[in-house]
């Protein structure tokens, strides 16, 4: 009976109408845009053979977060967050199918990549921190911990079915199928949304335009030390230890002298351990943080792991396992955010996560790929796993064993 009740935890969220339209309209477009993140990295390879111009690439995707995410967790306070996401998930499909028309057609070029991925950057730096607040809204504070999992065991599933259809694709009709198969899949989130009931959901109260409200957000997390070390923990982590877009294609290509084939099963693995990891830390009851300590730890033993297996098979093995405790760390670290945030700021304090954790990377992706092409993809796996354990050190430090976040308040 406990195991029945184990799983009937697990999954209680999407027994919630709009979060189960949510997950079904995510699982769609998320496999999509894991296949046009596995056909973005290839083409660049295919057009440059450079892990720097790959890294710079990458790292224009995220420029905009990094310079413009604040604002917009401003604009996810101020505005419903259904509306925003029925307007940035249009853009990134428009987005896509241009990309795809022009692979198709021989006409892009490395700049027009670029252009495309900054563009997908600045929609980016509004849905980011929307997405992440609406999951509160669909399902309340009590199952926030398990909606938060569950989506992000909804990513890293469609990391394992999205790279997987995209080696066949890439191998079989072309990388243009990678970009028009994601713009027709946003179709699927614009129905899901226009099918939630509006009567279900639990809106945070609008923030009113209002000067100074950008600055007031940096003040709210300098405030509250458990908001402003988890985000520096993820800063650390998500500047050198998440830049897996860049430095896996290296690591096939060079280190396991693979193809599209061999980069798409390392993103798979990674995918797997991810659902594992995420359906554990979906039946958990308690996050403290703590628990964001250890998971940091984990996180870098396990790169190590991966960096220094000598063939395909071990560094898939160690890659399921990259995977499982990064899904922990995510999971436990943006809970730990919103359970600790006041309803007026979270948009803000999300958005801040966005930027450490996705911002970053115009700073890091390029450090990477200039490790991974000069160094070695080795050393490029290897210096995220040490961040990893750097970030882990500050958090045992500072966080140590505390309890739980919810109820902290923001004192100016």
């Amino acid at each position: 009976m406990d195991g029945v009740g184990s799983i009937r935890r697990t999954f209680f969220s999407l027994g919630m109408w709009n979060f189960r339209m949510y997950f079904i309209g995510q699982a769609i477009s998320l496999s999509g845009t894991w296949m046009q993140t596995i056909g973005q990295s290839w083409l660049v390879l295919q057009i440059t053979g450079s892990g720097t111009a790959l890294g710079l690439v990458t790292a224009l995707q995220f420029l905009p977060i990094l310079v413009l995410g604040p604002w917009g967790g401003v604009i996810a306070d101020r505005f419903s967050k259904r509306t925003i996401l029925y307007c940035t998930q249009s853009a990134s499909g428009v987005l896509a199918l241009v990309l795809g028309v022009l692979v198709a057609t021989g006409w892009v070029r490395l700049w027009m990549v670029g252009v495309l991925a900054a563009c997908l950057g600045l929609v980016n730096t509004v849905d980011n921190p929307t997405r992440q607040t609406f999951v509160l809204e669909m399902v309340g504070k009590e199952q926030l911990q398990n909606a938060v999992s569950l989506n992000s065991v909804l990513v890293n599933l469609a990391r394992v079915i999205g790279p997987a259809i995209a080696g066949v694709l890439i191998a079989s009709v072309g990388l243009a199928s990678c970009f028009l198969v994601n713009a027709a899949s946003y179709i699927a989130v614009l129905i899901a949304l226009s099918m939630m009931r509006a009567d279900e959901l639990h809106p945070a109260p609008l923030v009113a335009r209002a000067s100074g409200q950008l600055l007031e957000g940096f003040r709210y997390v300098r405030s509250t030390p458990v908001l402003r070390n988890v985000l520096l923990m993820m800063a650390i982590i998500g500047t050198l230890s998440y830049e897996f877009q860049v430095i896996l294609p290296l690591f096939a290509q060079f280190t396991l002298g693979g193809g599209a084939g061999t980069y798409a099963s390392l993103t798979v693995a990674m995918g797997v351990g991810s659902v594992i990891g995420g359906l554990y830390t979906a039946s958990r009851r308690k996050v403290v943080p703590g628990m964001v300590v250890r998971a940091a730890f984990l996180f870098g033993v396990v790169i190590l792991a991966a960096a220094v297996a000598p063939n395909r098979a071990l560094a898939m093995a160690a890659l399921v396992l990259v995977g499982a405790f990064s899904i922990n760390f995510l999971s436990l670290g943006n809970t730990t955010l919103q359970l600790g945030s006041v309803p007026e700021m979270r948009g803000r304090v999300m958005a801040l996560w966005a930027v450490a954790f996705l911002g970053s990377t115009p700073i890091g992706g390029p450090i990477v790929g200039w490790i991974g092409e000069y160094a070695g993809p080795r050393w490029g796996l290897g210096i995220g796993g040490l961040a990893a354990l750097t970030a882990g050190t500050l958090g045992l430090r500072k966080l140590g064993g505390k309890g739980s976040p919810e109820g902290l308040r923001y004192r100016p």
